[in-house]
This record gives C-alpha cells, sequence and structure tokens, in this order.
C-alpha cells in the first residue's frame, strides 16, 4: 500500500490494456492490476473518489457486455424458436439493440474512467492523465466511427505514460507550532 506499489500496479495494468488491444486475455489482467495500483494511489493521496470512479467504470463495461450478450443471446434463440430458421431481421435487429447498449455503457465507462484519471491528475500534477480521459471520453463516443477505437488505444498509451512518469508529491503536512518566545 505505497505509492511505488501503486504505481507499479497502474502502470503495469495500463500496459496490459493497450497490448490486451491485440490479446485481449491481456485486458482482464490490466484492468484488475489498474484497480489494484488505482486503490493504492487513492489512499496515496487520500482520494476516495479516484478509486470508486474507475470501479465504477468497470462495473459499467461488464454491465455493457453482459447485456449485450443477453440480448444477442434472446433475440437470436427467440427468432429462432418462433420462425424456425431464425429470421435475418431479427438478428439485424438484435445487432443493433446489443450495440445500442454497448454504446451506452461504454460511454458511462468512459465518463468514469476520466473522472478518476482527472482526479489523479489533479492530485499527482502529471496533467497526461486529464488528456487520457478526455480522448477515452472522445473515443468511447466516436466508437459509431472506427477512428474512437484508435482515440482509445492512444489514450490508453498517454495514461500507461503518465503511470510510469509519476513522482511521488509530498502530502502537505502541519508541522506542530513551535512554542511562543517566552
Amino acid at each position: 500500500m505505497t505509492f511505488e506499489s501503486g504505481k507499479s500496479m497502474a502502470s503495469i495494468g495500463a500496459l496490459l490494456l493497450v497490448i490486451g488491444s491485440f490479446v485481449p486475455f491481456l485486458s482482464v489482467v490490466g484492468i484488475i492490476l489498474l484497480l489494484v495500483g488505482l486503490k493504492d494511489l487513492a489512499q496515496h493521496y487520500n482520494d476516495d473518489s479516484i478509486f470508486h470512479n474507475a470501479l465504477y467504470a468497470v462495473i459499467f463495461g461488464i454491465i455493457g457486455v453482459v447485456a449485450a450478450g443477453v440480448v444477442l443471446v434472446s433475440l437470436f434463440f427467440g427468432g429462432l424458436f418462433v420462425t424456425g430458421s431464425g429470421s435475418f431481421l431479427g438478428l439485424a435487429a438484435g445487432a443493433i439493440i446489443a450495440l445500442v447498449v454497448v454504446f451506452i455503457f461504454y460511454i458511462l465507462m468512459a465518463v468514469y474512467f476520466r473522472r478518476a484519471l482527472d482526479s489523479l491528475a489533479n492530485k499527482s500534477g502529471q496533467g497526461l492523465f486529464r488528456t487520457a480521459g478526455l480522448l477515452l471520453l472522445i473515443g468511447a463516443i466516436l466508437t459509431i466511427v472506427i477512428i474512437g477505437l484508435v482515440l482509445i488505444f492512444v489514450a490508453w498509451i498517454l495514461a500507461t505514460v503518465a503511470f510510469f512518469s509519476m513522482t511521488p508529491t509530498t502530502m502537505p503536512q502541519q508541522s506542530p507550532q513551535p512554542p511562543p518566545p517566552p
């Protein structure tokens, strides 16, 4: 629970998220390490909003993926059993609904990750976190057009660089007042 361990965990987690764009299993490990690192950094900076916002972001991401899967599976099997062979229209409608659900939850996820990264930028003085959060949000909105995925990739690269560049800042401590002169 030190600054260095939090920084290391979050750095490796963010790096695994970048690499996880090509190897999806690593993204899951990256998210876990990122959350553990952000928990330590939140304790170091005495700001629980860093961890809580990141946790909410991950929860929204999981809900989005599960909801989309449920919609797709139910519409696929519903269309299969109703029509006997599955209809193209039913599958297309299911895919569109699933994409809309994922899109909404992905934007919510990006909003909360941005909040976490903004709080971390304010506490650590590392402005790259703020830039990464903004790019993450813009990228989530632009996932409708493929360029959004590139922005998200760049955002996680910036976040990784920001984590590796962090330096410990001393928290202002109240020193005891010297006694008044006699």
